[in-house]
């Protein structure tokens, strides 16, 4: 797979976390986005390689577009973006409190949109880099108490699909992962549930579906564990 430079969004903690040091391992310089600082500086220190800290509101056009045009400027050109960053505040939907439904709009379909965006003109002049968009099961079913996450997953996965419509025929691949419950800081005190799963291995299957072959493409995937009902 020919990456030399990966950028990560939310990669302060769980599988962005987990992405960003495995692609280190592998010599990639690992770009870290987030918004809080400290956790992206706690993933930083186990990283094996070149690595570079971004501290960013991916909901917000101006600050992406000043990001990603640093990057270029200080690492070079981008060869593997992974909107990875999420937020989920789950109640009944009369119990939602505006600023809630905008955050999980905001950074779960415009943060995904903004990011691929200001990546785009320059995969298409050189012909060649991926797009690897993390959705959830969300995206594909409907579920209670996640009314709003799961419209936002939605609109990631039909952002998704369209740009790999799009994008064809390119030589740039777009990928969408939907995997269900992780052991993250998302599920909050529900994280200890043995059931769910581990942000490594789900990175594993990631990083092997969207190797290229030269017959053969994964576009998307679905991960679950072995007692989800999907």
């Amino acid at each position: 797979m020919d990456v030399h430079v990966v950028v990560i969004t939310g990669a302060g903690s769980g599988l962005g976390a987990s992405l960003a040091k495995k692609y280190s391992d592998l010599g990639c310089h690992v770009c870290l986005l987030g918004r809080t600082q400290t956790k992206l500086i706690r993933t930083a220190e186990t990283l094996s390689h070149n690595h570079s800290i971004y501290e960013v509101d991916i909901s917000s056009k101006s600050d992406v577009a000043k990001v990603m045009q640093l990057i270029k400027e200080e690492v070079g050109q981008i060869d593997l973006l992974i909107n990875n960053a999420g937020v989920g505040i789950f109640d009944l939907t009369e119990n939602l409190s505006e600023e809630s439904i905008h955050q999980m709009i905001d950074i779960n379909l415009k943060g995904t949109i903004f990011c691929t965006q200001e990546v785009l003109n320059d995969m298409k002049k050189r012909n060649q880099g991926y797009i690897v968009n993390i959705v959830s099961l969300s995206g594909k079913r409907g579920k209670a108490i996640e009314s709003v996450y799961s419209a936002s997953k939605f609109g990631a996965r039909g952002f998704t699909e369209s740009l790999a419509i799009e994008l064809e025929h390119t030589a740039i691949r777009v990928f969408g992962a939907y995997m269900g419950n992780m052991k993250t800081e998302l599920w909050g005190g529900a994280s200890s549930e043995d059931t769910f799963m581990e942000p490594d291995d789900v990175a594993d299957v990631i990083m092997e579906s969207i190797k290229p072959r030269k017959y053969a493409s994964v576009e998307e995937i679905i991960i679950k564990n072995n007692k989800d009902k999907y």
